[in-house]
């Protein structure tokens, strides 16, 4: 079901089901696009129409981000559980290993990209990768990456270049490219490659595995994760401020 969350759109769905969309989708062979939603990601779209055109748009709109599941619960949507963009990748992966399904991944530097081909090689041995490419291309070059990735027969498509880098990228080309399943995974190959640290599972439960990545890049992180918390908490207390308005009025 899809549903409305301050002015985007968000599916709202267990893991375990958008994993049975993504595998429907590369068994069929018909192109879904898999869009994750965070607390920047949505504070970005408020100011940025091309972002929220470009995840309005996509098939799979999905919550990645305690924030979003609070805030979304807040007004009242059902939303079941977070999905982890991290953890949807590697299942999938699993996934193509025991069905022969064939990945591509496209971003990162390139040592970084490498070692995560070899950490999911490691991890799942009968993985068969239909391709690879880093991410430091100009637009000069985005003809042959796309025609690359049309010619490996890709099975499933991850990005893991940042926001709206590669959602602009797959406005453009997602409908040529020829592969089924298409996602954005961020920083998903640097932790595939040991490059980052996840949180530890109990700080993701309750929602603080922000805390947790400023801790490890204090320099970068912390004014990104101060400004974009502190709008969105502004954006969702506005919105509840409105409902409980319209209900005193109604």
């Amino acid at each position: 079901m899809r549903a409305q969350f301050l002015g985007l759109p968000i599916d709202v769905l267990t893991f375990d089901q958008t994993v049975n969309r993504a595998v429907s989708a590369m068994i069929n062979r018909q192109m879904t696009q898999h869009v994750a939603i965070n607390v920047a990601k949505l504070v970005k779209a408020q100011t940025d129409p091309e972002l929220r055109r470009d995840i309005s748009e996509s098939h799979i709109v999905g919550v990645d981000g305690m924030g979003i599941v609070w805030g979304a619960r807040a007004v009242g949507i059902a939303v079941p559980e977070r999905v982890p963009g991290v953890d949807l990748m590697e299942r999938l992966l699993a996934v193509c290993e025991a069905r022969g399904f064939r990945p591509y991944f496209l971003g990162a530097e390139r040592a970084v990209l490498e070692r995560a081909v070899l950490a999911a090689l490691d991890r799942w041995p009968r993985l068969v990768f239909a391709g690879y490419r880093d991410g430091y291309f100009d637009a000069a070059h985005e003809a042959d990456v796309v025609g690359g990735i049309r010619a490996s027969g890709a099975d499933c498509l991850f990005i893991g270049m940042p926001t709206p880098r590669k959602e602009r990228f797959l406005h453009r080309y997602r409908d040529v490219l020829g592969v089924p399943f298409i996602m954005g995974v961020g920083g998903a190959f640097d932790v595939l490659a040991g490059h980052v640290r996840r949180a530890p599972s109990g700080l993701q439960r309750v929602g603080l595995e922000w805390l947790y990545r400023t801790w490890q890049e204090p320099r970068r992180m912390w004014w990104r994760y101060a400004s974009t918390n502190a709008a969105f908490a502004a954006l969702l207390g506005k919105e509840l401020a409105g409902r409980v308005l319209r209900l005193r009025r109604s």
